[in-house]
Protein backbone atom coordinates (compact mmCIF):
# COMPACT_ATOMS: atom_id res chain seq x y z
CA UNK A 1 0.00 0.00 0.00
CA UNK A 2 1.00 3.55 -1.19
CA UNK A 3 0.19 6.79 0.24
CA UNK A 4 -0.66 9.23 -2.35
CA UNK A 5 -3.34 12.00 -3.64
CA UNK A 6 -5.69 12.24 -6.95
CA UNK A 7 -4.92 15.22 -8.96
CA UNK A 8 -6.99 16.53 -12.36
CA UNK A 9 -5.65 19.22 -14.56
CA UNK A 10 -8.24 21.98 -15.15
CA UNK A 11 -11.05 19.86 -13.75
CA UNK A 12 -11.41 17.41 -16.31
CA UNK A 13 -9.46 14.26 -17.98
CA UNK A 14 -8.29 11.39 -16.46
CA UNK A 15 -7.11 11.78 -12.47
CA UNK A 16 -3.41 10.83 -11.66
CA UNK A 17 -1.77 9.51 -8.36
CA UNK A 18 0.79 12.13 -6.88
CA UNK A 19 2.98 11.15 -3.79
CA UNK A 20 2.12 13.91 -1.15
CA UNK A 21 5.53 13.86 -0.02
CA UNK A 22 4.51 14.03 3.69
CA UNK A 23 1.97 16.57 3.11
CA UNK A 24 -1.56 16.59 4.28
CA UNK A 25 -3.05 17.77 1.37
CA UNK A 26 -7.07 18.08 2.29
CA UNK A 27 -9.54 17.79 -1.21
CA UNK A 28 -10.45 20.54 -3.53
CA UNK A 29 -6.73 22.13 -2.52
CA UNK A 30 -4.82 23.56 -5.82
CA UNK A 31 -1.53 22.28 -5.72
CA UNK A 32 1.91 23.06 -7.62
CA UNK A 33 3.22 18.83 -8.89
CA UNK A 34 6.13 18.48 -10.89
CA UNK A 35 5.01 16.45 -14.06
CA UNK A 36 7.30 15.44 -17.55
CA UNK A 37 6.46 18.91 -18.74
CA UNK A 38 7.52 20.75 -15.65
CA UNK A 39 5.38 22.61 -12.99
CA UNK A 40 1.98 22.43 -13.51
CA UNK A 41 -1.10 23.84 -11.72
CA UNK A 42 -3.69 21.26 -10.63
CA UNK A 43 -6.58 20.49 -8.54
CA UNK A 44 -6.66 17.54 -5.53
CA UNK A 45 -9.84 15.68 -6.11
CA UNK A 46 -9.36 13.72 -3.08
CA UNK A 47 -6.85 13.66 -0.17
CA UNK A 48 -4.43 11.47 1.32
CA UNK A 49 -5.41 7.83 0.75
CA UNK A 50 -3.67 4.66 0.83
CA UNK A 51 -3.90 2.64 -2.83
CA UNK A 52 -2.25 -0.91 -4.02
CA UNK A 53 1.04 -0.65 -5.44
CA UNK A 54 0.07 -2.53 -8.78
CA UNK A 55 -2.54 0.71 -9.45
CA UNK A 56 0.24 3.10 -9.45
CA UNK A 57 2.18 3.67 -12.59
CA UNK A 58 5.94 4.29 -12.11
CA UNK A 59 7.46 6.82 -11.75
CA UNK A 60 5.15 8.32 -8.88
CA UNK A 61 6.11 12.02 -9.05
CA UNK A 62 6.20 14.13 -5.50
CA UNK A 63 4.12 17.35 -4.94
CA UNK A 64 6.47 20.67 -4.93
CA UNK A 65 3.71 22.63 -2.83
CA UNK A 66 0.31 23.84 -2.02
CA UNK A 67 -0.82 26.49 -4.09
CA UNK A 68 -0.02 29.91 -3.11
CA UNK A 69 -1.71 33.28 -3.30
CA UNK A 70 1.03 34.31 -6.07
CA UNK A 71 0.41 30.57 -8.19
CA UNK A 72 -3.36 31.60 -8.32
CA UNK A 73 -2.89 35.21 -9.81
CA UNK A 74 -0.10 33.13 -12.31
CA UNK A 75 -3.13 30.69 -12.99
CA UNK A 76 -5.73 32.94 -13.51
CA UNK A 77 -3.54 34.91 -16.02
CA UNK A 78 -2.73 31.56 -17.97
CA UNK A 79 -6.63 31.55 -18.42
CA UNK A 80 -6.47 35.11 -19.70
CA UNK A 81 -3.63 34.49 -21.85
CA UNK A 82 -5.13 31.35 -23.36
CA UNK A 83 -8.16 33.03 -24.64
CA UNK A 84 -6.56 35.70 -26.56
CA UNK A 85 -4.49 33.10 -27.77
CA UNK A 86 -7.76 31.38 -29.14
CA UNK A 87 -8.83 34.55 -31.03
CA UNK A 88 -5.22 35.06 -32.90
CA UNK A 89 -4.97 31.51 -33.51
CA UNK A 90 -8.07 31.61 -35.20
CA UNK A 91 -7.54 34.51 -37.42
CA UNK A 92 -4.70 32.58 -38.88
CA UNK A 93 -6.68 29.76 -39.88
CA UNK A 94 -8.93 31.59 -41.97
CA UNK A 95 -6.03 33.76 -43.14
CA UNK A 96 -4.07 30.61 -44.53
CA UNK A 97 -7.49 28.78 -45.64
CA UNK A 98 -6.63 25.22 -43.32
CA UNK A 99 -9.19 22.93 -43.25
CA UNK A 100 -8.49 22.31 -39.14
CA UNK A 101 -11.12 23.18 -36.22
CA UNK A 102 -9.83 24.90 -33.14
CA UNK A 103 -10.70 23.73 -29.72
CA UNK A 104 -8.76 25.06 -27.00
CA UNK A 105 -5.54 26.16 -26.07
CA UNK A 106 -3.18 25.55 -23.02
CA UNK A 107 -0.45 27.38 -21.22
CA UNK A 108 1.96 25.60 -19.30
CA UNK A 109 2.68 26.71 -15.41
CA UNK A 110 5.69 28.42 -16.39
CA UNK A 111 4.89 29.96 -19.76
CA UNK A 112 7.67 27.94 -21.23
CA UNK A 113 5.10 26.34 -23.69
CA UNK A 114 1.95 26.80 -25.47
CA UNK A 115 -0.45 23.52 -27.01
CA UNK A 116 -3.02 24.12 -29.40
CA UNK A 117 -5.89 21.52 -29.79
CA UNK A 118 -7.58 21.06 -32.92
CA UNK A 119 -9.75 18.56 -35.04
CA UNK A 120 -9.74 18.17 -38.30
CA UNK A 121 -10.65 14.95 -40.80
CA UNK A 122 -7.23 14.58 -42.57
CA UNK A 123 -3.72 15.68 -42.38
CA UNK A 124 -3.41 19.85 -42.08
CA UNK A 125 -0.07 21.09 -43.33
CA UNK A 126 0.41 24.24 -40.69
CA UNK A 127 3.63 24.68 -40.62
CA UNK A 128 3.11 28.23 -41.53
CA UNK A 129 0.87 28.74 -38.93
CA UNK A 130 3.06 28.16 -36.19
CA UNK A 131 5.90 30.13 -37.80
CA UNK A 132 3.22 32.88 -37.45
CA UNK A 133 2.18 32.14 -33.83
CA UNK A 134 5.98 31.28 -32.45
CA UNK A 135 6.71 35.34 -34.01
CA UNK A 136 3.79 36.64 -31.56
CA UNK A 137 4.35 34.74 -28.53
CA UNK A 138 8.04 34.41 -28.50
CA UNK A 139 7.90 30.75 -26.91
CA UNK A 140 7.71 27.17 -27.68
CA UNK A 141 4.55 26.30 -29.90
CA UNK A 142 2.98 22.69 -30.54
CA UNK A 143 -0.15 21.95 -32.32
CA UNK A 144 -1.80 18.52 -31.48
CA UNK A 145 -4.45 17.11 -33.61
CA UNK A 146 -7.22 15.24 -31.01
CA UNK A 147 -10.24 12.93 -31.27
CA UNK A 148 -14.43 13.55 -31.39
CA UNK A 149 -14.81 12.53 -27.99
CA UNK A 150 -11.10 14.14 -26.60
CA UNK A 151 -13.16 17.30 -27.94
CA UNK A 152 -16.48 16.59 -26.22
CA UNK A 153 -14.34 16.21 -23.80
CA UNK A 154 -12.79 19.75 -23.24
CA UNK A 155 -15.30 21.57 -24.63
CA UNK A 156 -18.49 20.48 -22.59
CA UNK A 157 -22.05 20.31 -22.81
CA UNK A 158 -25.47 18.50 -21.87
CA UNK A 159 -26.27 15.13 -23.15
CA UNK A 160 -29.53 13.19 -24.31
CA UNK A 161 -30.20 12.71 -20.58
CA UNK A 162 -30.25 16.35 -19.86
CA UNK A 163 -26.63 15.38 -17.55
CA UNK A 164 -23.61 16.87 -18.64
CA UNK A 165 -20.90 14.39 -20.39
CA UNK A 166 -19.52 11.29 -18.32
CA UNK A 167 -16.61 12.27 -20.01
CA UNK A 168 -15.90 15.97 -18.44
CA UNK A 169 -17.39 14.93 -14.80
CA UNK A 170 -15.74 11.38 -13.71
CA UNK A 171 -14.75 9.02 -17.01
CA UNK A 172 -11.00 8.69 -16.92
CA UNK A 173 -10.21 6.61 -20.12
CA UNK A 174 -12.44 6.24 -23.24
CA UNK A 175 -13.75 2.30 -22.99
CA UNK A 176 -14.31 0.95 -26.45
CA UNK A 177 -18.03 0.72 -27.35
CA UNK A 178 -19.55 -1.84 -30.36
CA UNK A 179 -22.87 -2.00 -31.91
CA UNK A 180 -23.33 -5.71 -29.91
CA UNK A 181 -23.84 -3.92 -26.59
CA UNK A 182 -26.72 -2.21 -28.16
CA UNK A 183 -28.48 -5.43 -29.62
CA UNK A 184 -27.58 -7.01 -26.02
CA UNK A 185 -29.63 -4.47 -24.04
CA UNK A 186 -32.94 -4.34 -26.92
CA UNK A 187 -31.82 -1.22 -27.99
CA UNK A 188 -32.74 0.49 -31.36
CA UNK A 189 -30.03 0.53 -33.57
CA UNK A 190 -30.73 4.21 -34.97
CA UNK A 191 -27.42 5.31 -34.86
CA UNK A 192 -29.29 9.03 -33.87
CA UNK A 193 -30.66 7.49 -30.84
CA UNK A 194 -27.15 5.43 -29.59
CA UNK A 195 -24.73 8.04 -30.40
CA UNK A 196 -23.89 10.77 -28.36
CA UNK A 197 -22.95 14.55 -29.17
CA UNK A 198 -19.57 13.45 -30.57
CA UNK A 199 -20.92 11.08 -33.12
CA UNK A 200 -19.96 8.20 -31.54
CA UNK A 201 -21.41 5.29 -29.46
CA UNK A 202 -22.66 6.52 -25.95
CA UNK A 203 -20.13 5.75 -23.41
CA UNK A 204 -22.89 4.60 -21.13
CA UNK A 205 -23.82 1.76 -23.59
CA UNK A 206 -20.54 0.15 -21.23
CA UNK A 207 -21.97 0.51 -17.58
CA UNK A 208 -24.59 -1.70 -17.80
CA UNK A 209 -23.24 -4.85 -20.38
CA UNK A 210 -22.37 -6.83 -17.83
CA UNK A 211 -25.57 -7.01 -16.02
CA UNK A 212 -27.07 -7.35 -19.43
CA UNK A 213 -25.02 -10.59 -20.43
CA UNK A 214 -26.32 -12.15 -16.78
CA UNK A 215 -29.59 -11.36 -17.81
CA UNK A 216 -29.37 -13.05 -20.70
CA UNK A 217 -27.44 -16.37 -19.85
CA UNK A 218 -31.07 -16.93 -17.58
CA UNK A 219 -33.41 -15.83 -20.15
CA UNK A 220 -35.10 -17.19 -23.29
CA UNK A 221 -34.25 -16.52 -26.92
CA UNK A 222 -36.92 -15.23 -29.26
CA UNK A 223 -39.03 -17.88 -30.69
CA UNK A 224 -37.42 -20.60 -28.21
CA UNK A 225 -40.35 -23.87 -27.79
CA UNK A 226 -40.78 -23.66 -23.67
CA UNK A 227 -42.91 -25.46 -21.34
CA UNK A 228 -44.97 -23.64 -19.03
CA UNK A 229 -47.52 -23.95 -16.26
CA UNK A 230 -50.36 -23.71 -18.65
CA UNK A 231 -48.76 -25.78 -21.79
CA UNK A 232 -46.58 -25.35 -23.92
CA UNK A 233 -46.08 -22.24 -26.38
CA UNK A 234 -43.30 -20.25 -28.67
CA UNK A 235 -41.86 -17.25 -27.38
CA UNK A 236 -42.98 -14.17 -28.58
CA UNK A 237 -40.75 -11.43 -26.70
CA UNK A 238 -38.77 -11.14 -23.72
CA UNK A 239 -38.14 -8.19 -21.52
CA UNK A 240 -34.88 -8.48 -19.37
CA UNK A 241 -35.08 -5.79 -16.76
CA UNK A 242 -38.75 -7.26 -15.81
CA UNK A 243 -37.22 -10.68 -15.93
CA UNK A 244 -40.11 -12.31 -17.98
CA UNK A 245 -41.59 -13.35 -21.78
CA UNK A 246 -44.76 -13.58 -23.32
CA UNK A 247 -45.52 -17.17 -24.72
CA UNK A 248 -48.59 -17.93 -27.45
CA UNK A 249 -49.40 -21.42 -26.11
CA UNK A 250 -50.30 -24.41 -28.49
CA UNK A 251 -52.64 -26.31 -26.32
CA UNK A 252 -55.84 -25.56 -28.05
CA UNK A 253 -57.68 -23.99 -25.40
CA UNK A 254 -56.47 -20.78 -24.93
CA UNK A 255 -54.77 -18.67 -27.90
CA UNK A 256 -53.99 -15.42 -25.99
CA UNK A 257 -50.27 -14.36 -24.54
CA UNK A 258 -49.80 -14.96 -21.44
CA UNK A 259 -46.58 -13.84 -19.45
CA UNK A 260 -44.49 -15.43 -17.16
CA UNK A 261 -41.23 -15.49 -15.47
CA UNK A 262 -38.01 -16.84 -16.80
CA UNK A 263 -38.41 -19.28 -13.59
CA UNK A 264 -41.11 -20.52 -14.76
CA UNK A 265 -40.37 -21.51 -18.22
CA UNK A 266 -38.59 -24.84 -19.31
CA UNK A 267 -37.02 -24.24 -22.61
CA UNK A 268 -37.12 -26.91 -24.67
CA UNK A 269 -35.82 -26.66 -27.72
CA UNK A 270 -36.69 -24.27 -30.80
CA UNK A 271 -38.68 -24.30 -34.09
CA UNK A 272 -38.02 -27.60 -34.77
CA UNK A 273 -38.74 -28.77 -31.75
CA UNK A 274 -42.37 -26.98 -31.27
CA UNK A 275 -42.60 -28.80 -35.40
CA UNK A 276 -41.90 -31.79 -33.70
CA UNK A 277 -44.29 -31.25 -31.31
CA UNK A 278 -47.03 -30.58 -32.95
CA UNK A 279 -46.69 -33.65 -35.64
CA UNK A 280 -46.54 -35.69 -32.69
CA UNK A 281 -49.50 -34.72 -31.35
CA UNK A 282 -51.67 -34.84 -34.68
CA UNK A 283 -50.54 -38.50 -34.67
CA UNK A 284 -50.95 -39.09 -30.62
CA UNK A 285 -47.49 -40.05 -30.44
CA UNK A 286 -46.64 -37.37 -27.53
CA UNK A 287 -45.24 -39.91 -25.23
CA UNK A 288 -43.08 -41.74 -28.01
CA UNK A 289 -41.58 -38.22 -29.03
CA UNK A 290 -40.63 -37.32 -25.76
CA UNK A 291 -43.41 -35.07 -24.56
CA UNK A 292 -45.67 -35.22 -21.57
CA UNK A 293 -49.30 -33.29 -22.08
CA UNK A 294 -50.10 -31.26 -19.01
CA UNK A 295 -54.20 -31.15 -18.23
CA UNK A 296 -54.96 -27.63 -19.17
CA UNK A 297 -55.43 -25.59 -16.13
CA UNK A 298 -59.13 -24.70 -15.86
CA UNK A 299 -60.59 -21.95 -13.53
CA UNK A 300 -63.89 -22.70 -12.09
CA UNK A 301 -66.06 -20.28 -12.41
CA UNK A 302 -67.98 -19.42 -9.21
CA UNK A 303 -71.80 -18.46 -10.11
CA UNK A 304 -72.42 -15.62 -9.49
CA UNK A 305 -74.69 -13.87 -6.53
CA UNK A 306 -78.47 -13.51 -7.50
CA UNK A 307 -79.27 -9.70 -7.52
CA UNK A 308 -81.82 -8.61 -4.98
CA UNK A 309 -84.74 -7.02 -6.01
CA UNK A 310 -86.36 -4.86 -3.82
CA UNK A 311 -90.57 -5.31 -4.03
CA UNK A 312 -93.08 -3.51 -2.44
CA UNK A 313 -95.58 -4.87 0.07
CA UNK A 314 -98.38 -6.98 -1.18
CA UNK A 315 -100.99 -3.85 0.27
CA UNK A 316 -99.01 -1.42 -1.99
CA UNK A 317 -98.73 -3.79 -4.97
CA UNK A 318 -103.08 -4.26 -5.02
CA UNK A 319 -103.60 -0.85 -4.18
CA UNK A 320 -101.97 -0.32 -7.42
CA UNK A 321 -104.11 -2.72 -9.24
CA UNK A 322 -106.94 -1.36 -7.71
CA UNK A 323 -105.81 2.09 -9.58
CA UNK A 324 -105.14 0.57 -12.86
CA UNK A 325 -108.32 -1.56 -12.98
CA UNK A 326 -110.32 1.43 -12.22
CA UNK A 327 -108.91 3.77 -15.25
CA UNK A 328 -109.21 1.01 -17.53
CA UNK A 329 -112.53 0.04 -16.68
CA UNK A 330 -113.93 4.20 -16.28
CA UNK A 331 -111.40 5.90 -18.99
CA UNK A 332 -111.24 9.41 -18.31
CA UNK A 333 -113.87 12.35 -19.73
CA UNK A 334 -112.91 14.03 -22.70
CA UNK A 335 -113.03 17.55 -23.50
CA UNK A 336 -116.17 18.36 -25.93
CA UNK A 337 -115.27 18.04 -29.45
CA UNK A 338 -115.10 20.59 -32.28
CA UNK A 339 -117.87 19.37 -34.10
CA UNK A 340 -120.40 19.78 -31.03
CA UNK A 341 -119.37 23.35 -30.24
CA UNK A 342 -120.17 24.36 -33.88
CA UNK A 343 -123.54 22.12 -34.44
CA UNK A 344 -124.77 21.43 -31.02
CA UNK A 345 -127.28 18.35 -30.35
CA UNK A 346 -125.89 16.91 -33.92
CA UNK A 347 -124.66 13.60 -33.67
CA UNK A 348 -121.63 12.53 -35.63
CA UNK A 349 -121.46 9.98 -38.59
CA UNK A 350 -119.95 6.59 -37.42
CA UNK A 351 -117.02 6.06 -38.85
CA UNK A 352 -116.85 3.26 -41.29
CA UNK A 353 -114.60 0.85 -41.45
CA UNK A 354 -112.18 1.27 -44.64
CA UNK A 355 -111.37 -1.82 -46.62
CA UNK A 356 -108.02 -3.17 -46.63
CA UNK A 357 -106.39 -3.98 -50.01
CA UNK A 358 -106.21 -7.82 -50.27
CA UNK A 359 -102.74 -9.48 -50.60
CA UNK A 360 -100.50 -8.83 -53.59
CA UNK A 361 -100.29 -12.59 -54.00
CA UNK A 362 -103.57 -13.78 -54.28
CA UNK A 363 -105.36 -14.37 -56.86
CA UNK A 364 -107.99 -11.67 -56.04
CA UNK A 365 -105.50 -8.88 -56.10
CA UNK A 366 -104.06 -10.17 -59.39
CA UNK A 367 -107.82 -9.65 -61.30
CA UNK A 368 -108.44 -6.64 -59.51
CA UNK A 369 -104.89 -5.36 -60.89
CA UNK A 370 -105.74 -6.39 -64.26
CA UNK A 371 -109.62 -4.95 -64.39
CA UNK A 372 -108.32 -1.20 -63.11
CA UNK A 373 -105.76 -1.26 -65.81
CA UNK A 374 -108.51 -1.88 -68.72
CA UNK A 375 -110.86 1.15 -67.07
CA UNK A 376 -107.77 3.62 -66.79
CA UNK A 377 -107.07 2.17 -70.90
CA UNK A 378 -110.70 2.95 -71.78
CA UNK A 379 -111.13 6.28 -69.24
CA UNK A 380 -108.02 7.78 -71.17
CA UNK A 381 -109.01 6.30 -75.23
CA UNK A 382 -106.34 4.19 -75.32
CA UNK A 383 -105.10 1.92 -78.08
CA UNK A 384 -107.88 -0.38 -79.84
CA UNK A 385 -107.13 -3.12 -82.38
CA UNK A 386 -110.23 -1.85 -84.31
CA UNK A 387 -109.53 1.35 -85.02
CA UNK A 388 -111.64 3.33 -87.65
CA UNK A 389 -110.07 5.24 -90.91
CA UNK A 390 -108.07 8.10 -90.24
CA UNK A 391 -108.46 7.62 -86.76
CA UNK A 392 -105.62 8.76 -84.37
CA UNK A 393 -103.58 6.50 -82.06
CA UNK A 394 -104.69 7.09 -78.95
CA UNK A 395 -108.21 6.65 -79.21
CA UNK A 396 -110.90 9.47 -79.78
CA UNK A 397 -114.00 9.84 -82.39
CA UNK A 398 -112.67 10.77 -85.57
CA UNK A 399 -113.87 14.26 -86.73
CA UNK A 400 -116.73 14.29 -88.91
CA UNK A 401 -116.55 13.76 -92.76
CA UNK A 402 -113.22 11.93 -92.41
CA UNK A 403 -114.45 9.03 -93.42
CA UNK A 404 -116.32 9.93 -96.63
CA UNK A 405 -113.09 11.42 -97.84
CA UNK A 406 -111.59 8.11 -97.32
CA UNK A 407 -114.53 6.47 -99.39
CA UNK A 408 -114.05 8.59 -101.92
Amino acid sequence: MTEVISVRFKNKGKVYFFDPAGLIIPSDTNVIVETSKGLEYAECTCGNHFVEDAAIIPPLRPVTRIATGEDNKKAAENKTKEAEAFIFCQKKIEEHCLDMKLVDVEFSFEGSKILFFFTSDGRVDFRELVKDLASVFKTRIELRQIGVRDEARMLGGLGICGKPFCCTQFLDEFHPVSIKMAKTQGLSLNPVKISGTCGRLMCCLKYEENAYEDLVKRAPKVDAFVDTPSGKGSVISVNLLRGNAKVRLENGFDTTLKTFTFDELDVLGGKARRAEYIAAKAEGKLEEAGFTEKPPVIVSSAPKPETTIERRPEQKREASAEIKYSRKAEPAQKTEPRHQKAHPGKPLAPKQDKKLPPDKDTPAAAGEKIQNKKNKRHHRGGKSRNKAPGQKPGGGTPPVGSHIEASH
